[in-house]
């Protein structure tokens, strides 16, 4: 054979071994995976479908949820795929305007064409099963459950908690690389948008494939591309709720605006944190109320304002504790050493009244503080100093923010000589500017959150201990609980100097303007203060911690233009501290308003170990999906 006949018998197998190996897989496609093939062959797209997590919970301090998740049903429409002549249909089974959605798709579109766009959340379970029963009508239109917020608490902690809104376009531009899409919710407000990372989890996705009519045939590849979603991180608070009901229902009864903090003083968690007036989350849970979120924006009380961390107010005499601390630790004054109070200070031709005149004789400086003498403060902030009032002042955490963990926290400078210079120019401003800031008026302000952690580390004798509402979190992907470190700082002032102003604020509740906050068997620590309002009423502040000897909570509570702080805002300190050290059951007969209380509250000294030993709690709302969504277009009902 020669070398042509050899090379065509050569090509010639080779033509032969392929067309067999082609025949072979023809057959194989033919006659074993024909179904398959068929749905592919039917089908003309490819439908990527992301997959919402569910986001993390939030716990408080004793294992109780007071945030988890429900289903909430939702509509949308790939824009590619919707035909415009089914817009009427589609609007009438939503009971929407065609116009408004015919603008939710076109948004879309300009977006991503091929990419499901929102035009319904929160959809009423009978117009779901409507939609549900035409949809071989409305080819590109899907149905999904996803989720929403459920708050499984009778406390309204709308400041602290917060809620989600639609991610705005302007946040969009710059969190479209972490994976959100324009109708994905975000974190707008509280917790929520503080921890929006982790408490949103991770998006699944699945790929599935649609025919002509935009009916699921059947899952990309046997769903191996698909990827499952990540929950959210669960929170774990500092939080008490059955505190945080107390401090909301005693503000509430107080008929007037105001704000109540209770903090840890060995930790600086917070125990409470409430705002009167505050506002209910469910208007704003899912698909907003338009009605009702009205009248919360045009409410002049404004329940969306967070006094508890964004009002400033004077501080009135409770800042008379840092001017004395101030004075024993620069020897400036003797805590023994005695002033003559006749009810008039004068500097210069200005004269200065201790309440109204009234003379309080001689006195020093515990009895000053007990019983609230501006005179001996008068004259103590010139022999401190302006330079040394400014320099504690800042050492306590005034004139700046506390770092809480929660967005929008606001603080009043701190008067300085440099303040001063520049406000009123260098020599334009007199003495008599020291004498209002003495008592805690003037241009000084403080909001209740900062003289919470000022009393908790009177209280724990010199730490102070950065608040915050969070502990850590523990990871869905993995389970591991994440401790959060939050700052700490032993402030050079002396045990001996806290002792003794410990020692006053308790005489002060024992038998000085303080005495509506006194518990039986318990020593309570406190001190009043009126705050000056140019436009009404004064404001009401007492600040307290207890017991005296091994504090385990600080309390400051302030009461919009009701007067004096020991008649209004000293009981409600007291009811807070008895509960919490008590328990419910005493509280409730001091309280009538208490009775609502039905959360079981453990000991106040919560440890980790129980923290943790709660983390395995599981939401049993997360894994109930109704039955009319496991039919629907054949697709997974995994949003949950």
């Amino acid at each position: 054979m020669d070398k042509i006949q050899q090379r065509t018998l050569n090509v010639s197998l080779i033509v032969i071994a392929v067309f067999a190996a082609l025949f072979a897989r023809l057959v194989y496609l033919q006659v074993f995976e024909y179904k398959e093939l068929g749905s592919i062959s039917d089908a003309n797209s490819l439908r990527r479908i992301w997959v919402q997590p569910p986001r993390g919970r939030m716990i408080d301090r004793n294992g109780d949820i007071i945030v988890t998740n429900q289903p909430l049903y939702t509509i949308k429409v790939i824009p590619s795929e919707f035909s415009d002549e089914r817009k009427e249909l589609m609007a009438l089974l939503l009971n929407i305007n065609p116009d408004e959605l015919e603008s939710r798709i076109q948004k879309g579109y300009r977006y991503n064409r091929f990419a499901p766009v929102v035009v319904g959340r929160d959809i009423a379970q009978e117009d779901m099963m409507r939609l549900n029963e035409n949809l071989w009508q409305l080819p590109g239109v899907l149905i999904e459950v996803e989720n929403k917020r459920k708050y499984s608490s009778p406390v309204n902690a709308s400041h602290i908690l917060g809620y989600l809104n639609l991610i705005s376009k302007k946040q969009l531009e710059t969190m479209a690389d972490k994976g959100y899409t324009p109708d994905d919710k975000t974190g707008s407000k509280g917790l929520e948008k503080f921890y929006e990372e982790p408490l949103r989890g991770s998006k699944g996705v699945r790929y599935e494939l649609v025919n002509s009519v935009g009916r699921v045939v059947g899952k990309f590849e046997n769903g191996q591309k698909d990827e499952p979603f990540i929950n959210g991180n669960d929170l774990y608070l500092t939080l008490d709720t059955g505190l945080q009901e107390l401090a909301e229902t005693l503000l509430k009864k107080t008929e007037k605006s105001g704000a109540v903090v209770a903090i840890d003083p060995n930790s600086g968690g917070i125990l409470a944190m409430a705002s009167e007036p505050d506002y209910d989350l469910e208007i704003l849970n899912g698909r907003t109320d338009s009605k009702e979120w009205g009248k919360i924006v045009r409410d002049p009380r404004k329940p969306l304002f967070n006094r508890a961390i964004q009002a400033t107010y004077p501080p009135g005499s409770i800042y008379k504790l840092l001017l004395a601390i101030a004075g024993l630790e620069t020897k400036a004054i003797s805590p023994d050493k005695r002033i003559f109070c006749s009810g008039v200070f004068r500097l210069g031709r200005g004269r200065f009244l201790c309440h109204g005149g009234q003379g309080h004789g001689s006195v020093d400086m515990k009895k000053a503080i007990i019983e609230s003498c501006n005179t001996y403060f008068y004259n103590l902030i010139f022999d401190v100093g302006f330079e040394k009032w400014s320099e504690y002042g800042r050492m306590f955490g005034f004139g700046k923010t506390t770092g809480l963990d929660l967005p929008g926290e606001r603080s009043a400078p701190l008067p300085s000589p440099e303040y001063y210079d520049k406000r009123y120019g260098k020599g334009k401003w007199t003495k008599g500017y020291l004498v209002s800031l003495s008592i805690g008026q003037g241009e000084l302000g403080t909001t209740p959150l900062q003289l919470a952690a000022f009393t908790a580390t009177i209280a724990n004798r010199g730490t102070y201990y950065q608040p915050h509402l969070v502990k850590g979190y523990r990871e869905a992907k993995n389970d591991n609980y994440v401790q959060l470190d939050f700052s700490e700082e032993k402030l050079p002032v002396s045990e001996e100097t806290f002792e003794f102003i410990a020692e006053s604020m308790a005489g002060v509740v024992e038998k000085g303007t303080g005495r509506l906050a006194a518990i039986d068997g318990i020593r309570v620590a406190g001190k009043t203060g009126t705050a000056q309002n140019p436009h009404g009423k004064d404001h009401a502040w007492f600040v307290a911690f207890a017991p005296v000897e091994k504090p385990v909570i600080a309390v400051a509570v302030l009461v919009e233009n009701a007067g004096y702080g020991g008649s209004i805002s000293a009981p409600i300190a007291r009811d807070i501290i008895d509960l919490y050290i008590n328990g419910p059951d005493t509280t409730a007969t001091a309280v009538d308003s208490t009775a609502a209380i039905t959360s079981d509250r453990a000991t106040p000294a919560a440890t980790p170990a129980r923290i943790i030993a709660t983390q395995n709690v599981q939401d049993s709302a997360l894994t109930a999906i109704p039955d009319s969504l496991k039919k629907l277009n054949n697709n997974e009902t995994n949003a949950f």
